[in-house]
């Protein structure tokens, strides 16, 4: 009895370990605790903490996921950590406040929102050197790269535009006035469109990448909750073009759209002021970060169920997800 006891006990720790060390692991950054909270994504249960620089908002991994970039805005630099040490190894020269960025996929260069300065700096994160700035409209603040690389795209909160930019001269080309304070931007896999989130505006618009026109508006309605509180901010895409996910701020809610024919199919109650979201690599969970009630929320992608909350830090922030198949 002992022996069978003693090796279903090996066996089901055996397993366990080879669960956990299969898993992906969610970074969650905390705005207000400087520091970093890594879940399990297999067993939905906080790993370690980790203390990195002040005030630590937009995070991103390399392409090979061998360094997480941190934007320290208080500190005035993005910061480079090892993920295989978990320590951080470089400062990159970011101009001030950053907040949010975005990695071309050349997988050098860093395109980073100065919210104080009315800058988008580009930084070489291979020779740690500043390649241009790009004058923007005030208070910018989401990035994003088209997947080919050839176009960056950036928010300005007041100004309540976005702003474009080649990526080959590093010259804007074309402003979009979109609804008041945008705040975030994504491209489809394609990259032929354009999400692009308004938090006071309460709208998110489909943009046409080509024309940079504007081909669809959406709105949210959701029963018992003041529409001044329907703040979209961060706005997720599935790779096979079913679901866009966004989050609405103080609405405690993310709502689910059909991506294709841009209505809304579902809204999914989370923590307090939703900010930001992340994928596991199969796009079978989504990962939210919940600011005010300092957790975030899971969701079971296939049936749109919220399955689990976990505490982190304080005020998290942003969510960047490391799969499992990385090997350090």
């Amino acid at each position: 009895m002992f022996k069978r006891t003693a090796l279903s006990l090996i066996f089901s720790t055996g397993l366990a370990l080879s669960q956990f060390a299969t898993a992906d692991i969610a970074y969650i950054s905390n705005e207000k605790d400087n520091s970093l909270s890594l879940i399990d994504l297999n067993t939905l249960e906080l790993k370690e903490t980790i203390k990195v620089g002040q005030r630590p908002r937009g995070i991103i991994f390399s392409k090979d996921y061998s360094k997480l970039y941190i934007c320290a805005s208080d500190d005035d630099t993005v910061q480079v950590l090892d993920v295989k040490t978990n320590q951080i190894i470089a400062n990159l020269p970011s101009g001030e406040d950053p907040e949010q960025f975005a990695l071309a996929p050349d997988d050098r260069h860093l395109f980073i929102a100065n919210e104080d300065d009315a800058l988008v700096t580009i930084v070489d994160t291979q020779t740690k050197l500043v390649v241009a700035q790009i004058d923007v409209g005030v208070e910018p603040e989401g990035m994003a790269v088209s997947p080919n690389g050839k176009i960056a795209v950036n928010t300005s909160e007041t100004t309540s535009m976005l702003h474009w930019i080649d990526t080959q001269t590093n010259e804007l080309y074309d402003n979009t006035l979109v609804d008041q304070r945008p705040r975030h931007v994504e491209f489809n896999k394609s990259g032929n469109l354009l999400w692009a989130s308004s938090e006071i505006g309460g709208s998110v618009v489909v943009i046409d990448t080509e024309s940079r026109e504007i081909k669809h508006k959406l709105k949210f309605e959701i029963r018992g909750i003041h529409p001044d509180r329907i703040q979209p901010v961060g706005v997720k895409l599935t790779q096979d073009g079913r679901y866009a996910f966004v989050a609405l701020g103080p609405a405690n809610h993310v709502a689910v759209v059909d991506a294709k024919t841009f209505e809304v199919i579902k809204y999914l109650m989370v923590g307090r002021r939703v900010w930001h979201m992340g994928f596991s690599t199969d796009e079978s969970k989504l990962v939210t970060t919940n600011g005010i009630s300092g957790d975030v929320s899971i969701i079971d992608v296939n049936k749109l169920k919220v399955v689990k909350t976990i505490r982190v830090g304080r005020y998290p922030w942003g969510v960047a997800v490391l799969p499992a198949a990385y090997k350090p």
